[in-house]
């Protein structure tokens, strides 16, 4: 099946199970945010002459500084850069776990993990490479990447309905956002055991409700910040898997992010929708920069395909918080990104939208 059919194929599932048009998405963003200044690093990913990016669905950064870029087209694929953006090798081929790349994330330990929405299985791989660990199970081949009317798997503890993204707290407890299909957040033990699990029910706008849940990320203290794209809000939980609150004034949150360190922030992507529609551009493409209690600190970029613009934001890595890298859907790159919060400007034009 080519990538085009696939492609085709997910969107018609994802407006089965509640896609809405443009307007019926968009929220009101907050007033009068302060302009963080940035600048892209120019041809910072340096490819072989024979390899291209796809889709730029991940990306993630280890301890020493390399990069890590998750991405589809024909295949999906993961590559792997120095620091200086020289590529280096590529992980995972011939994979029986990936098929449809969704996130990349690394952990503490710097083993990367992948989430494969096309399999339903989230794969974790040491720093050499091996595979070490994974959870999910890949649907038999009649009813895999191509079926467009998956039945919620509600009662199901170790079963993923296309999941989007992962994160783990100090403990090292796994937290997957079942996003597609089962719109809940499942927390595992470190060994993959259930735990417990948020909006377990049918997706919905209520409280205890997610709607396509699209990525998810831990503070220090172990609270879980899940974008809940289909609802146009972050929705904070604490760590046993209750909601704490919610953040409703940041669009539609498609890739969200905390820093480590003493001082951490929320990195909150408003990204236009992968279809990339005209209209979508005046009212998208920023990202926030956030305190962790919800507080707006500032926001930069605006939708586009040039230097420092954003076409369609898949995943943000925040290892350091003023130097980001994002990966983007719909103009098939990733960027290196450099803030500048110190020449921070006040925006006259940052109205509600």
């Amino acid at each position: 099946m080519t990538m085009l059919t696939r492609l085709f194929l997910s969107a018609a599932a994802f407006m089965m199970l509640g896609g809405a048009p443009l307007i019926a998405q968009t929220k009101a963003t907050a007033e009068n945010v302060p302009i963080i200044p940035h600048t892209s690093v120019a041809n910072f990913f340096k490819l072989p002459s024979d390899l291209h990016f796809g889709e730029g669905i991940g990306i993630a950064t280890n301890s020493k500084g390399h990069i890590f870029v998750y991405h589809r087209s024909g295949d999906t694929r993961l590559f792997e850069f120095d620091p200086n953006g020289t590529y280096v090798k590529e992980w995972g081929v011939g994979v029986y776990g990936i098929e449809f790349a969704h996130q990349v994330r690394v952990d503490a330990q710097d083993n990367v993990w992948v989430v494969d929405e096309g399999t339903n299985m989230v794969i974790k791989f040491n720093p050499a490479g091996r595979v070490v660990m994974v959870l999910g199970r890949r649907p038999e081949p009649v009813a895999g990447a191509v079926q467009t009317n998956f039945p919620p798997a509600l009662d199901r503890k170790y079963g993923f309905g296309r999941p989007t993204d992962v994160t783990w707290d100090a403990q090292g407890n796994i937290f997957v956002s079942d996003g597609y299909v089962n719109s809940r957040v499942v927390k595992f033990d470190r060994n993959g055991r259930f735990l417990a699990q948020f909006a377990g029910g049918e997706r919905g706008e209520g409280p205890n409700q997610l709607n396509t849940p699209h990525s998810i990320t831990a503070d220090a203290q172990g609270n879980i910040y899940v974008g809940d794209r289909g609802n146009r809000r972050v929705v904070v939980l604490n760590n046993d898997m209750t909601l704490k609150t919610m953040y409703t004034n940041v669009g539609n949150p498609w890739a969200v992010c905390v820093s480590p360190g003493p001082r951490q922030y929320l990195y909150v992507s408003n990204s236009n929708p992968d279809s990339n529609p005209a209209a979508s551009w005046a009212i998208t493409g920023e990202i926030y920069k956030m305190e962790l209690d919800g507080k707006i600190i500032g926001r930069f970029g605006k939708a586009g395909k040039g230097l420092g613009e954003f076409s369609t934001v898949h995943e943000i890595d925040c290892r350091n918080p003023d130097q980001l890298f994002v990966s983007e859907i719909s103009a098939w790159r990733a960027q290196k990104i450099i803030l500048s919060p110190q020449k921070m400007q006040t925006s006259s034009s940052a109205v509600a939208r």
